[in-house]
């Protein structure tokens, strides 16, 4: 099969929002109350028609736009990307369906942009929250953007509401991964090759893209404000490592890899769950809904992820007739596949 048929840019984007809409009834309980309700398989099927999305879905689609607008003309700098992100993000912002409990962090730093602030002012600096990737997966998967131009794109999106570094390095993290399988890397082998981009990343500092984010007090130099976050990022691969060594697909997979409400967090428990049940995907979003932590954050990656190695394909043809911005999805979607 060639990717065309395969899908794998829809099959990511609507996994996103599968697992955001399986994860939102579940992110605000007690992991017990989710086991009484669910069972230990979490939920396997979607509720309402539409069925409901979040903030994180919203906020992929807006970071999707941005992307398409700016890929109007190659190549992608940010003097392209910056200013529709920011439009797309104020458009969200202010828009009636944002009544899905949005991130604060999120709707800070957007209000300070509003204010036509720089991002590099506007942006929470301390905050590495999974707000700076829960929504990255659109940078992932743009076919033919150069390695840079892919890093420089997650980071800035992230970078304009979550100023830390671990932030800006998870999310490219995050988009890297989703490059990797939308190109046909074995599942089995994200690990090693994420470790090897975090080493080889690690004083990268993207100055084209990032400017003077990492001037604040106590910082002594770009490469060591930036390694930081990808020390931490590798930090929480040594979890994922782990719990992957002794694989239990019945327990909360926030016990071994975090509970996902910041970035690095976020990422690796849906790895987690994407590699535990790698060739079960509906299976595998129920587990990641069923997490004592950030479940719809967990759960949109995890199906991004599944998504993006098995494409459309992996998700039962009648859910994409019941999602939430199913048309936005799927004009996404097959600009990419």
């Amino acid at each position: 099969m060639t990717q065309a048929v395969v899908r794998r840019a829809s099959g990511s984007m609507f996994g996103l929002a599968y697992g955001d809409a399986l994860g939102k009834p579940t992110e605000f309980l007690r992991y017990e109350e989710i086991l009484d309700r669910y069972g230990v398989g979490g939920p396997q099927e979607l509720d309402g028609d539409p069925a409901l999305v979040t903030d994180d879905t919203q906020m992929g689609l807006a970071v999707a736009d941005a992307l398409l607008s700016a890929l109007e003309e190659r190549p992608l700098t940010p003097q392209r990307l910056e200013p529709r992100t920011r439009g797309r993000f104020l458009h969200w912002a202010a828009s009636d369906e944002n009544n899905r409990a949005p991130g604060m962090t999120c709707m800070r730093a957007i209000g300070r942009l509003g204010d036509g602030r720089p991002w590099v002012l506007a942006t929470e600096q301390g905050s590495k929250g999974c707000g700076a990737n829960m929504r990255v997966t659109p940078v992932g998967l743009v076919p033919g953007l150069s390695g840079a131009e892919r890093a420089g794109a997650a980071q800035l999106q992230a970078a304009m509401t979550h100023g830390h570094p671990t932030a800006l390095a998870a999310s490219e993290l995050t988009a890297y991964t989703v490059h990797l399988l939308v190109n046909g890397l074995a599942p089995r082998e994200l690990p090693r090759a994420l470790r090897e981009r975090c080493r080889e990343q690690r004083e990268v500092y993207r100055g084209d893209w990032l400017g003077d984010l990492w001037q604040r007090p106590g910082e002594t130099s770009e490469a060591s404000f930036i390694a930081r976050g990808w020390d931490e990022c590798l930090g929480v691969l040594d979890r994922l490592d782990a719990a992957l060594a002794a694989p239990d697909r019945t327990a909360d997979p926030c016990l071994a890899t975090g509970a996902g409400w910041i970035a690095e967090e976020a990422f690796a428990t849906a790895l987690h769950c994407f590699l535990l049940f790698e060739s079960e995907p509906v299976a595998m979003l129920g587990r990641a809904a069923a997490t004592s932590g950030d479940s719809d954050s967990i759960a949109c990656l995890a199906g991004a992820f599944a998504g993006a190695a098995h494409g459309m394909g992996a998700w039962p043809a009648e859910w994409a007739e019941r999602i939430e911005y199913a048309a936005e999805l799927d004009r996404i979607g097959r600009a990419w596949d």
